[in-house]
């Protein structure tokens, strides 16, 4: 059986310190300090896995606000701002924070990367889910828009088994399957939901469900500054070479909600990075449902978009089907701590 992602990680840092040793046993040979330079350029070192679900649970439910709070004000901005300017003051700002980790020599510095492939195929989808999601903000209620978008649980669900080898249980699949009924029911099939535009937020689920993917497989593997930093980088470097296209003169008032939108989805998308340090995609992805109580309550602060009680019902359900698979992961872990005296790496 292969050995969960923080043990690997723990055995790949293991070999590490090694080099170190030779020169302690040769130290008069003269190249007993060629070892130094390894240790000067050492990846920097992400803090190992845990089985915290529901430490993860409540990391995710947090980054939830964030997130939500970046798509309302990308809609606000959506009425004067092409989608693609929004995607770029949003990555722009994104990597201005991120700066001091590009800079070698600060103590933040998270360049140096295993995987850097993976990361910059990270910050693409990342950015694909970003324009699309924007895009479709522009045509739909955002309450709409968001239950379309959360059918990425379970695209996570499928993903998660084909690129993480993780086990899902019946129970959680059908806790899974609970959560999009509740998400259809939202929609209402044959209703203004199912614009064409509706499609936008639904490819965009499926990029974000691959981001999550993606971010789990490094989980323990990279640092989470280093995936992040990685996310600025593509993101901005695509995103400014599209921008010229549709560029429209912002005002200050524009810059400032823009600022807002960066800041706002960069604290969301961390918080996302460390909530799968301690969980499984399958287990974090049914809470992300969460998001769209604070969407539809903003929504209606804002805009003036009222749930009706469709949205209600399947919200309850959505809700209904977070909370079951919390249940479902706290039997696991007893049994668990029970037959194995240890935490286990996956359900």
């Amino acid at each position: 059986m292969t050995p969960p992602p923080a043990a690997v990680a723990r055995i790949g840092r293991a070999s590490l310190p090694l080099p170190e040793k030779k020169p302690a046993i040769s130290a008069t040979v003269d190249a007993a300090p060629l070892p130094l330079p390894e240790a000067k350029a050492e990846l920097r070192r992400a803090p190992a896995r845990a089985d915290r679900p529901f430490k993860g649970i409540a990391l995710i439910l947090l980054s939830t606000i964030f997130l939500g709070t970046s798509d309302v004000t990308a809609k606000y901005l959506s009425t004067s701002l092409p989608s693609i300017e929004i995607a770029w003051l949003r990555f722009l700002v994104f990597a201005m924070i991120m700066i001091p980790a590009m800079v070698p020599g600060s103590p933040l510095y998270a360049l140096p990367t295993r995987n850097l492939g993976l990361q910059l195929v990270r910050g693409s989808a990342l950015l694909g889910s970003s324009l699309l999601f924007i895009t479709g903000l522009r045509y739909l209620p955002i309450a709409e828009a968001s239950a379309t978008g959360f059918v990425s649980p379970l695209f996570v669900t499928a993903l998660s088994i084909i690129f993480l080898s993780e086990k899902v249980g019946l129970r959680r699949w059908l806790a899974t399957a609970a959560g999009l009924a509740g998400v259809l029911i939202i929609l209402r099939p044959g209703t203004s939901a199912f614009h064409v535009a509706a499609f936008l937020p639904l490819v965009s689920a499926f990029s974000w469900a691959a981001t999550l993917i993606m971010t789990r497989m490094m989980s323990g593997k990279e640092h989470a500054i280093t995936t992040m930093t990685y996310s600025s980088i593509a993101g901005v470097a695509i995103i400014s070479a599209l921008v010229p296209f549709a560029w429209v003169a912002p005002s200050w008032h524009d810059i400032l909600f823009g600022v807002l939108i960066g800041v706002a989805s960069t604290a969301g998308q961390w918080i996302v990075v460390l909530a799968f340090r301690y969980a499984d995609a399958s287990v974090l992805a049914p809470f992300s449902y969460t998001q769209l109580v604070w969407v539809s309550s903003l929504g209606f602060l804002i805009f003036g978009e009222v749930p009706d009680l469709w949205t209600v019902v399947g919200a309850a359900i959505i809700v209904g089907s977070g909370l079951y698979t919390a249940h479902r992961e706290r039997v696991r872990r007893s049994q668990l701590l029970t037959l194995e005296g240890e935490t286990g790496p996956n359900p």
